[in-house]
This record gives C-alpha cells, sequence and structure tokens, in this order.
C-alpha cells in the first residue's frame, strides 16, 4: 500500500492520485520494453502506471496488494495495459509464489511503497487515522482472520504495549502512554480512534503537547498498524529474497517512512553490496563471498520542495536503491 499517494477528498477518481516520488522511482527503475517489473505494494496503481508507460506499455508487471478494494480500483487504472499486466491479491512477502505461478524466473525490476495509503487514512471505517472516528481496526486487509488493533489494545500486556510504542512507535513517552491504556481499558474497552488518540493525547504533559509538531497518537497509531499488519517481518522476508530473483542489472527501489524501515534496508543493501565478509583477524579470505549489488543511492532520496508543497504525506519518504551485478 502506498503512503504516498496523495487523497482528493471530494471522491474523485484515481486519476487524481500522484504517487510518492514518482519521477525518482523511474530514474533508479529504468523501465524498459520487454521487462518484467513487481509492484510489491500496488495501491492505487500510480507507480505501476507510470513503470507501463515509460516502458511503452511493453513491459509484463505484476502487482500486488492486501485490500481488494484498491486492488480492484487499480485494475481499472491498468486496464489499457491488457494482459502485460498481471494482479493479485497478496502480500508483497509472498510475492516469490506469485512470480513462480506466473511461471517468472527473473525480475528486471521490484518497487515498494511500503506503508499505509491515504485513501485508506482518509477512510474513517479503516481505523488508521485519530483525525476522524473509526472502529479501532487497522488492518490492510480488512478480509483477513488477523486480530485487529482493538485486540492488541484491550487484550495486550502491558510489556507487550510498552515494547510496541516504545520499539515500533520510537516514542519516549511509550511507558505513560501504556499506562494510561491500561487505566483507561480497566474501566472500558478502547474501540475507536478517537477514544485511543485522546488517551494517549493526554499521557502526553502539557508541554509537550503545547509544543508538538505532529499530534501525540501520530507514534503509537503507526506503532499499532505495524504491529497489527506485520510490517517489519514482511520487510525483512522481502529483502532476503529479492535479491537473487533480479537478473544482473535489474533493480530494487524502496520507499519507507519510518525509521527502523530505512535502516532494514541501509542494512540490507550494504550487506549485499560487501565483497569479503570474514573478520578481520583472518588474514586470507575464506568466506569467497563477492559482491551482489551496487547501491544506487549513497544516501536515501527524499522529495523536493515542489512535491513537498503539493502532498506533505511525502516528508517522511525516503527511497533506496540498488542493482544487482
Amino acid at each position: 500500500m502506498t503512503q504516498g499517494e496523495e487523497s482528493n477528498r471530494s471522491g474523485a477518481e484515481w486519476s487524481d492520485h500522484v504517487p510518492v516520488l514518482l519521477s525518482e522511482v523511474l530514474e533508479y527503475l529504468a523501465p524498459k520494453p520487454g521487462g518484467y517489473y513487481l509492484d510489491g505494494t500496488l495501491g492505487l496503481g500510480g507507480h505501476s502506471e507510470a513503470i507501463m508507460e515509460a516502458a511503452q506499455g511493453k513491459a509484463q508487471l505484476v502487482g500486488l496488494d492486501r485490500d481488494v478494494a484498491t486492488l480492484e480500483r487499480a485494475r481499472k487504472r491498468l486496464a489499457r495495459f491488457g494482459d502485460n499486466v498481471h494482479l493479485f491479491h497478496s502480500k508483497y512477502s509472498d510475492y516469490e509464489e506469485v512470480l513462480d505461478e506466473l511461471g517468472w524466473d527473473l525480475l528486471d525490476g521490484a518497487l515498494l511503497d511500503i506503508g499505509v495509503s491515504s485513501m485508506q487514512l482518509d477512510q474513517a471505517e479503516r481505523g488508521f487515522s485519530f483525525h476522524a472516528d473509526g472502529p479501532l481496526d487497522m488492518r490492510m486487509d480488512p478480509d483477513s482472520d488477523t486480530p485487529p488493533a482493538s485486540h492488541i489494545v484491550n487484550k495486550g500486556s502491558a510489556e507487550t504495549l510498552r515494547m510496541i510504542i516504545g520499539k515500533y512507535g520510537e516514542d519516549p513517552m511509550g511507558g505513560r502512554i501504556t499506562n494510561a491504556i491500561l487505566e483507561a481499558r480497566a474501566k472500558a474497552p478502547i474501540e475507536t480512534t478517537l477514544q485511543l488518540a485522546k488517551i494517549v493525547e493526554m499521557a502526553y504533559p502539557a508541554k509537550w503537547r503545547a509544543q508538538a509538531r505532529n499530534h501525540p497518537a501520530t507514534r503509537t497509531f503507526q506503532a499499532l498498524r505495524m504491529a497489527v499488519n506485520g510490517e517489519l517481518d514482511e520487510l525483512e522476508s522481502f529483502l532476503g529474497t529479492i535479491i537473487p530473483r533480479l537478473r544482473p542489472g535489474g533493480r530494487v527501489a524502496i520507499i519507507s517512512f519510518h525509521s527502523l524501515e530505512d535502516r532494514m534496508v541501509k542494512h540490507a543493501f550494504a550487506a549485499e553490496a560487501k565483497g569479503c565478509i570474514c573478520p578481520r583477524q583472518i588474514p586470507v579470505c575464506v568466506c569467497h563471498h563477492t559482491a551482489q549489488v551496487r547501491i544506487l543511492t549513497k544516501k536515501p532520496v527524499m522529495a523536493g520542495e515542489e512535491e513537498l508543497a503539493r502532498n506533505r504525506r511525502s516528508s517522511s519518504a525516503k527511497l533506496r536503491a540498488a542493482e544487482k551485478l
């Protein structure tokens, strides 16, 4: 799901949605006719559409998404490319199963745009946003049997809540927020987004609330979403398998919105770019490890001023790319 796709609250169709860092994605993936491409987080199909256009409509592309409703909207957007586009209701960590089903061996390019889509944020009933009241859900696939965020909030242990809010949310107020949740749920279940947002907000010291640039609940909601959807496990699985599925010269581009995710991508690419990985005390290489990729982005690529002015949600987007040797 693409966090960077802008939303038009008037209900306009997908043509009004612009994917984040689009020109940069095209620069690093360099789509070409005859190529085979994976968009593991299809969203409304903006990146996929641009990839196919750059390849003159003559590439093969597979797009994956957990959200059936989003998938169907993307299907309409990409219909003009006919049988060259293959869409699946799937987690991106299961991409190899999809490739095997299609009979694809190697890819020329793979893209991830990690996070929650603006369309999902704008739908109160999905439970991702603390700006509008809705059920405390946060599942990217609402039809799955994955427990919603309300289950973690109301049933999770104190240790679990502290870990999620502290690790995933990187919130210095994690302990206070956890205590506030425990106290509130002892009186009545916490079932809605605005309920939880208010609890988190009041857990912050008044001075912190006054000085905060973002809503105090921002990190807690992000952390719960990541926990509900197993997002770090998803990314770890993908990073561990994608390089062998690229043909020489094939490229992978990943857009992340969280520092933990960005560090995972950075370290995974760095490890694959190394030659010998023997301990320093060994004078002669015995590992015979060779570099598998060339890193294309020494630093993460971020949105420029024009895009930031157009889409404030792109402010935290970071793009990293690598090329298979």
